[in-house]
This record gives structure tokens, sequence and C-alpha cells, in this order.
């Protein structure tokens, strides 16, 4: 089984140099291959490589793509906000004898958000480059991991369209049933017909009535239709088992499925063989939305 979804969802961190990192991919339906790709300040310059990599593994499907990136401050080295703590300390003075209450202790002041701020290691280009290179990986990690995830409920997909395909086959095989009985039925009818006009003398000849006998009978042929119809089912189960994306040759056999049963439904002369028709349109229609899926 190759089918594979284009739906899923992934994610994978790194960490180097004093950086924490970490990915969200995600993958939804799309006519083609979309990618966009989110970078804190900075970055910018891996969007192609990342485009890259996405494009290595994936044909179709609208994928984002999201680093959220973070200096470790075990590496890196902290700074007093002169600012915030001009503030602090301008609200002690202000209490000052409003409120009974220990004075504040210095470690509890550093606490105080805002007063210690973590700086960013200082990094060498080399170390920038190998940052740069560790991130990227850890991409190449997270759309494998998407990758798999697609597959797995490619694997799921799969399942329901082989349902529904067969499901399309007994209905068909049913049509073709009922159709063998539609032209003597229909014949049966228009002789009754033909009895009728001829008994009432309306003119018109035996041979005349003959001919567009015929002619009706001609029309209400849907082996033609029931032929096309088993010979889509059978490219469908073929592409289940190729190589490569599917989706759209999937979808062109859903269209082609849909016009060859409503051409079935418009040309049957029975009631039975109608319900047949609009049955096998119903699973059409479940398959054609399944298929929306598939990459």
């Amino acid at each position: 089984m190759t089918l594979s979804s284009m739906t899923g969802f992934a994610r994978s961190q790194g960490a180097q140099a004093g950086w924490r990192w970490h990915w969200e991919v995600r993958s939804v339906n799309a006519r083609g291959l979309d990618v966009r790709v989110r970078f804190p300040e900075g970055f910018d310059g891996l969007e192609g490589p990342a485009r890259i990599l996405a494009t290595e593994r994936f044909s179709r499907g609208n994928i984002s793509a999201s680093l959220t990136l973070a200096n470790d401050p075990v590496r890196g080295s902290i700074r007093i906000n002169p600012e915030v703590l001009s503030q602090v300390i301008a609200a002690l003075d202000a209490l000052k004898g409003k409120i009974a209450a220990a004075p504040p202790t210095l470690d509890g002041i550093l606490a105080l958000r805002g007063v210690l701020e973590p700086q960013a290691t200082e990094l060498s280009e080399a170390e920038l480059a190998l940052r740069d290179a560790e991130v990227l990986d850890s991409l190449a990690m997270a759309f494998d991991a998407l990758l798999e995830a697609r597959r797995d409920e490619g694997s799921r997909l799969h399942a329901v369209l082989v349902q529904q395909i067969e499901r399309m086959e007994e209905l068909v095989g049913q049509a073709e049933r009922l159709a063998a009985t539609q032209p003597a039925q229909l014949r049966a009818r228009l002789k009754s017909m033909v009895d009728e006009l001829l008994a009432a003398r309306t003119g018109v000849s035996e041979d005349r009535l003959a001919q567009e006998l015929a002619l009706l009978v001609a029309k209400a042929d849907v082996r033609e239709e029931l032929d096309r119809l088993k010979s889509h089912l059978t490219q469908a189960r073929n592409l289940f088992s190729s190589k490569g994306a599917q989706g759209r040759r999937l979808d062109f056999l859903a269209q082609e499925f849909n016009r060859e049963a409503n051409t079935l439904c418009s040309k049957s002369a029975d009631m039975e063989l109608t319900r047949t028709g609009l049955e096998l349109k119903a699973v059409i229609d479940q398959l054609r939305e399944q298929v929306q899926n598939v990459e």
C-alpha cells in the first residue's frame, strides 16, 4: 500500500551552543504543494533550504512549519534591567510606612520579573553556521515524522477507499443483472403501447413503430456505461498499489465514475436499476470526498 494522506502533524526539537528550539510541522489538503515556514528574526536565510527539505519529501499539501527558539540561560549570561529595578525601588519607597511588612531582601527583588534579563550567548560565525545546520537537521526530522504520519493516515484512508470500491463493484454487478432484463421489459411495455396505437388506427405504420421501438431500445442500452465503470474500478485498484502520488488520478477517476453513473440513471427504464444507479452515485460522492485527502 503506497497511498499517503495530505493530513498530518509532527514535532522535533534540538539544542546547540546555548540555544534550544523546537519545530512544529503540519499539513492539510491542497491542489498542489504550498510550503510556508515561520522563523524568528535573523533566520530568514534558512527559508530556501527549508523549502528544499519539504519538496524532497512531499508533492502535494499545504505544509506549514514553525520554529520556536530560545537561548539557554544556563549557557548564556544575565544582566540587570536598570529601568525595571528603578521602578521597583520607587514603588518600595512609596510604600514605606504605609504597610507593616518586613523590608524586601535582595534576592526577593532580583526574583521579580524583568529585573534580571537573560542575555543571548554570542556565537562566532562558525558556531552560528553549526547552529543553523542543526536547526535544519531538526526540521528534516520533523518532516520525516510528518511523512510517516501522512502515510499512517493514508493507510487508514486506503482501507476506507477499498471498502467503497468493493461496494461500487457490488452495485455495478447488480446493475448488470438488472440491465440484462431491461430490453425485454422495454419491448413488452412498448409492444403494449404499439398494440394500443394500432388498435386506435392512428395511421402509424407497424414498420415505423418497429423502427421507433428499436431506437428506444438502443438509447436505453447501458452496457457501455457499465463496461466503462468496471474498467475504471480496475484502474482505481491499480492506483492503490502504484508508486508515487496518486491523488490527482484518483480524483479524475472519481469524476469519471460520476459521469458514467449519471448516464446510467438517465438511460434507465427500470425503477430498480434507477435505485441502484442512485445508490452508486451516493457511494461515488463518498469516494470523491475521501480522495481529496490523498496526496
